[in-house]
């Protein structure tokens, strides 16, 4: 595990990584600035008061766009790691393409292309995974403030295990049939949830959690590559 973290890191070098993550991280921001202007114009003109039976208050669009900035900052602070793991994942045949051609050019040649559609439908499904999980967390969050420390501690289990599991099939993806690659995910499950929690601590450090999705997903590619290249799996390919 760490021969693939300094080999990820290593990896940010190489400028085809740095874009998809520049992309990855802009596409990331395009959502949440959606998502503020969404609700910008839901709180124009709300009554919360009226909501609460306190009378009247209608939000004007200062105080819309204040509630809706408020939120908006929440919610990438809440879910910014499942949105960028989200978005990089429907990268993943680039940044595995990138990553195997510099390292691994035999399994670069053999590789079957993930395709667009594959790529944003895996990307899809890991960001709902990751905010179910935290979705169904959100009691305990709010049960261990009080420790102070808690809600992170709880923060790094819950998506490590979530990053962990999607970073390996988006390693995986691009080899093998589905029977081999399910059985790859299922008998590597505790590196995956060392490599998720690597990546989950990355998340809570600042400018650390910008390159978070990038390394994690390099750190999957070379872990399942180095896997690969001691057991090939039997539908290599295909």
């Amino acid at each position: 595990m760490l021969r693939a973290l300094v080999l990820s890191l290593a990896d940010l070098s190489d400028r085809r990584v740095i874009a998809i993550l520049v992309q990855a991280l802009a596409v990331t921001a395009v959502i949440f600035v959606l998502l503020g202007m969404v609700l910008a114009w839901l709180f124009v003109g709300a009554d919360p008061c009226d909501l609460a039976d306190f009378g009247s208050c209608p939000l004007d669009v200062g105080a819309g766009g204040i509630g809706a900035v408020f939120l908006t900052l929440l919610a990438a602070w809440f879910l910014f790691p499942g949105v960028a793991i989200g978005v990089v994942t429907s990268f993943a045949d680039r940044i595995a393409a990138a990553i195997e051609q510099r390292h691994y050019p035999a399994a670069a040649a053999e590789a079957c292309p993930i395709g667009v559609v594959r790529g944003v439908g895996m990307g899809l499904r890991s960001a709902l995974r990751i905010l179910l999980f935290n979705v169904l967390a959100i009691p305990f969050y709010l049960l261990l403030l009080f420790t102070g420390i808690g809600p992170f501690v709880l923060f790094v289990v819950v998506n490590g295990l979530a990053f962990g599991r999607d970073l390996a099939e988006l390693a995986a993806a691009r080899h093998g049939d589905r029977a081999s690659r399910r059985a790859w995910v299922k008998s590597t499950r505790g590196e995956q949830a060392l490599m998720g929690t690597l990546v989950s601590v990355m998340f809570l450090l600042p400018f650390a959690n910008l390159i978070a999705p990038a390394v994690g997903s390099a750190m999957a590619i070379h872990l399942f590559n180095r896997h690969a290249a001691a057991a090939p799996p039997p539908a290599y390919g295909a």
